[in-house]
């Protein structure tokens, strides 16, 4: 899940994101755990990572996808959140279904049935987060699946090249992007696109420290100028670059005894894929 483009405070509530690595066992279908608690009511804008997460709001399991726009999700102040985000290209395999064939948000138990209706049950009685967590991580293990580690490697070298057709897995052009449109639910064009997007969210702070500027970063990342990072960053979030760049400044500014409001960085984009 993403976490909200505000302030990092409201009357004194704070709004904290944690991300936690998967076990080890399970490397190879989760990017992540993560616990989120709201602070105070406000929509809450996910931003396209091309993932899937499996989320428990304390009253229902669902996914929730995304994967070419943001999502914005109503959140409560007292909202605590939990979550396991799939790697990119093992959703399917996971959930067992073609992503294009999911919305951005379903409840589990239309997927899985009695599994996910039971899990339910047993994370409404229970409170810890890190216990949650487990029950999550237990769920996915209880799957035994395998995704297609061509798709895998695929997603792997779109996030260090800045050209598509630099992707060489065994696959045809047309056969690659079957494949991906199967287990991510966009073509690789598309996810090339969101996985550049995320790597520029990894330079916020350095852009709000002034270390580089807009129109450096555009070239390290292969845009074709700044108008192009302009144009991708409000598609792919709703905001301007300047606009992104100002909440990493007022993240910079505040006290930080968690993660918080930047736009996220999932650990599977910092080479946990």
């Amino acid at each position: 899940m993403g976490v909200p483009l505000r302030p990092l405070a409201v009357a004194g509530a704070r709004s904290v994101y944690l991300e936690v690595a998967p076990p080890a066992a399970l490397a190879g279908v989760l990017a992540c755990g993560w616990h989120g608690r709201t602070g105070w009511a406000r929509p809450l804008r996910a931003l396209p990572d091309g993932c899937a997460d499996l989320v428990w709001d304390g009253d229902a399991l669902t996914v929730v996808v995304t994967v070419g726009t943001p999502l914005r999700l109503w959140v409560p102040a007292a909202a605590s959140r939990v979550g396991v985000r799939l790697r990119c290209g093992a959703a399917a395999a996971v959930l067992g279904t073609s992503m294009p064939e999911l919305p951005a948000v379903t409840r589990l138990s239309d997927l899985w049935g009695a599994d996910a209706r039971h899990a339910e049950e047993t994370l409404a009685t229970t409170a810890d987060p890190l216990a949650q967590r487990g029950i999550l991580e237990a769920l996915v293990a209880r799957r035994r699946a395998t995704p297609d580690r061509r798709v895998l490697a695929a997603v792997q070298a779109l996030g260090a090249t800045t050209r598509t057709s630099e992707v060489a897995v065994g696959l045809s052009e047309r056969a690659l992007r079957r494949h991906f449109v199967h287990a991510v639910g966009a073509g690789p064009k598309q996810l090339h696109r969101v996985r550049r997007f995320q790597r520029f969210l990894r330079l916020l702070e350095s852009l709000a420290a002034g270390r580089t500027s807009l129109a450096g970063v555009a070239a390290e990342l292969g845009y074709a100028d700044q108008s192009h990072l302009g144009r991708e960053c409000r598609r792919l979030s709703g905001s301007s670059p300047a606009a992104l760049v100002r909440v990493a400044e007022k993240f910079q500014t505040a006290p930080r005894p968690a993660r918080h409001d930047l736009p996220h960085v999932p650990s599977h984009d910092r080479g946990a894929r």
